[in-house]
C-alpha cells in the first residue's frame, strides 16, 4: 500500500507500524508524488488530508475520476462531521482522525481490503470484473461503474446466482456504520441495472421482494 504523509517523522512511524502488521508499505511525501505513483497497482491509500501541495480529497477525487477504485484511507487533524462526509463525498473509504493507535489504522485497513474483494478476475456469464485494473465488461464491451457500483456487483457476482440479502449488499458496499436507506441501495441497485443493459449483458440485478437480490 502507499503511505502519502508529508510529516518525515510520522510517515516513519507509519511505514514501521504497518510493516509490523504484515503490510508492504511504500511512501510518498506530497499529492503529486501520490498521483504519479498510485497507478502501479497499489492494493490501499493511506492519505493525509493537509498535504503541502494539494487537498489530500482533490487528490482522492481525481484519483477516483480517473478510474482508481482501491479503498482510501484519508488521516487527518480535523474532528468534525462536515470534515468526515466531505472525505467520503471526495471518494474516501474511511476517515481516521490523529491522533490514533497504528493498531486501528491496521485494523480499518484490513477491513477496507475486504470490502475490496478479491484481486484476480472475476467472470459470470458475459460479465468480467477485473479489481486490479478495477474495470468491467459486458460481452466485451466496457462498463463504467463507480466505486460502489463495483463493490456491489462483486458481492453479486460472487454470490455465483445466489440470494444476497440486503444487509449483505449494504455491507459490501459501504463503510460499517454509514447510514444507507432502502431507496439508497435501490437507486443504486437501479443505475446497476441501466448500466448493465446499455452494454448488452445478458445478466441483470433481480429482486426477491422483502428477502434479497441475485445476479441471473
Amino acid at each position: 500500500m502507499l503511505v502519502v504523509e508529508d510529516d518525515h517523522a510520522l510517515r516513519g512511524v507509519l511505514l514501521r507500524g504497518l510493516r509490523e502488521e504484515g503490510f508492504d508499505a511504500a511512501p510518498a511525501q506530497d499529492g503529486a508524488s501520490a498521483l504519479r505513483l498510485a497507478v502501479e497497482g497499489f492494493d490501499a491509500l493511506v492519505l493525509d488530508v493537509g498535504l503541502p501541495d494539494a487537498d489530500g480529497r482533490d487528490v482522492c477525487q481525481a484519483l477516483r475520476a480517473n478510474g482508481y477504485l482501491a479503498p482510501v484511507v484519508f488521516l487527518t487533524a480535523h474532528h468534525t462531521i462536515t470534515d468526515r462526509l466531505s472525505g467520503f463525498s471526495a471518494g474516501g473509504d474511511d476517515y481516521l482522525a490523529k491522533p490514533f493507535h497504528l493498531a486501528e489504522l491496521a485494523a480499518r485497513l484490513r477491513a477496507a481490503l475486504r470490502r475490496a474483494g478479491p484481486k484476480a478476475p472475476v467472470v459470470a456469464g458475459d460479465l468480467v470484473l477485473d479489481p486490479v485494473r478495477f474495470t468491467c465488461t459486458a460481452a466485451g464491451r466496457p462498463v463504467e461503474l463507480t466505486p460502489t457500483e463495483f463493490r456491489l456487483l462483486a458481492a453479486l457476482i460472487a454470490s455465483a446466482g445466489g440470494l444476497v440479502q440486503r444487509r449483505e449488499l449494504v455491507r459490501a458496499g459501504w463503510l460499517e456504520g454509514a447510514r444507507v436507506t432502502d431507496n439508497t441501495l435501490d437507486q443504486y441497485l437501479s443505475r446497476l441495472r441501466r448500466k448493465l443493459r446499455t452494454a448488452g449483458s445478458a445478466l441483470t440485478v433481480t429482486t426477491s421482494r422483502g428477502m434479497g437480490h441475485r445476479l441471473l
